[in-house]
């Protein structure tokens, strides 16, 4: 799952809703200066991901994807925020518009330590709508060539977007079924979260556990 779906199963406290968002920007010792709660977002983060990357549902959705076989588990990741914001009525009964503001408006006032960076990309996600704009296959494109920069920088290699669009489109009605089959077993699956029970479900073979592609 990315970020929509991270913060929508987070914890509804800021510190663990924003440890949820710095999982995939913060690394290392960056994080020795993060408070111990916004610490557990990033460990419920993982938790999100374990089961996520593994399950039968997902790997089904990621073989779906012929091409960028490298990049199919965020493909894969960023067209189920779409479809979480295209159905968000079935989720939330506050409204998408509502719950990205409060994010935004929460992320921007944490007085909290953050490494050098992070408040500007806060910043860029609140001015962009990053997280509204998952509703529309526009707003999905748009995430993925941020990805796609940020990965190009980091392995120093290209990746063709326009074809992961278009694979996208192309399978967009078995996309949605497959998240909408998943969905509610991930979120019944993060309730466990912080009862003491959180490996439930991971290694059972019949939840479907498998490895990130």
């Amino acid at each position: 799952m990315n970020w929509l779906a991270h913060l929508f199963l987070s914890e509804d406290n800021l510190e663990n809703r924003l440890g949820n968002l710095l999982a995939d920007l913060v690394k290392g010792s960056q994080r020795q200066i993060l408070n111990p709660q916004v610490l557990r977002g990033i460990e419920c983060h993982q938790f999100i991901d374990t089961f996520t990357d593994n399950h039968v549902v997902v790997k089904r959705s990621k073989q779906r994807i012929s091409s960028n076989t490298r990049m199919r588990g965020i493909l894969v990741d960023i067209i189920y925020d779409h479809f979480l914001a295209k159905n968000w009525s079935m989720y939330s009964k506050l409204p998408l518009s509502v719950f990205t503001a409060q994010i935004y408006q929460s992320f921007q006032g944490y007085q909290g330590n953050l490494p050098v960076g992070i408040r500007n990309v806060i910043a860029r996600m609140a001015a962009e709508d990053w997280l509204g704009s998952y509703r529309s296959l526009a707003g999905v494109e748009n995430a993925l060539e941020r990805i796609s920069l940020r990965l190009s920088a980091r392995l120093y290699k290209t990746f063709d977007m326009e074809m992961a669009v278009r694979e996208l489109t192309m399978h967009y009605g078995d996309l949605e079924a497959d998240f909408l089959e998943f969905f509610p077993q991930l979120s019944a699956h993060v309730k466990n979260w912080g009862t003491g029970n959180r490996e439930q479900g991971i290694g059972n073979g019949e939840q479907g556990i498998g490895n990130r592609e």
